[in-house]
């Protein structure tokens, strides 16, 4: 396949930064405060937008609550990229691949994100946030969204993702995913995602021509 024609579509918290085992004790800790009764909570909100998270909780002020301690607590975060995403997401600008950033984060965190790596927004013609679509993950919308804005079809996108819900997306879409083990890694392998790695270091731009052949 030629190289002009593929692209990549990329989620955010535990691909290409590194925050979702600080994401899941705050999901655990507010679980605790405001209990939903559902198992597993942290895990089981993973990859979906906030708008589906806060359709867990009935009562607005709860709801008021829950949110005003997630802006309060992502004002502290310090997002730090992957050393191996970074070093990946060069390879993809010099091989001319366009990339999507897709994440369910909303248009604040991502200006904070920006704000502590101004130079990662240059590896991304296009980023799709959760104010940008309707259906959180597992629906597609959000991936086909991301092709649709680098111009590409999603059977020529590959998808990397770290979540159930995420590859369960990914492949809706109709695009190839590659599972990254660094959240849930046995989890994930009980996923059909086409392949699975532990980080970008064991993954590069002649792999995704392989997936796409």
């Amino acid at each position: 396949m030629n190289s002009k024609n593929i692209g990549v579509l990329f989620d955010l918290d535990g691909v290409i930064i590194d925050s979702e085992g600080v994401y899941s004790r705050f999901w655990v800790e507010i679980e605790k405060r405001y209990p939903t009764g559902i198992p597993d909570f942290a895990a089981k909100i993973k990859g979906t937008n906030i708008t589906s998270i806060m359709s867990h909780y009935t009562d607005e002020n709860i709801k008021r609550m829950v949110l005003d301690d997630l802006a309060e607590f992502e004002k502290q975060m310090r997002y730090d990229v992957f050393p191996d995403a970074m070093r990946f997401l060069q390879d993809l600008k010099a091989a001319e691949i366009p990339c999507a950033m897709v994440t369910s984060s909303g248009e604040m965190k991502l200006l904070r994100l920006f704000k502590q790596h101004p130079m990662l927004k240059d590896y991304f013609s296009a980023i799709v946030s959760g104010e940008m679509v309707t259906h959180s993950k597992p629906h597609p919308e959000c991936f086909l969204k991301g092709a649709e804005l680098i111009g590409r079809r999603t059977s020529d996108c590959v998808v990397f993702e770290d979540s159930i819900f995420g590859v369960e997306s990914g492949i809706a879409a109709g695009a190839k995913v590659v599972a990254l083990t660094t959240t849930f890694p046995e989890a994930i392998k009980n996923t059909k995602a086409d392949t699975f790695i532990d980080s970008f270091a064991d993954f590069g731009v002649e792999d995704i021509m392989r997936l796409l052949k």
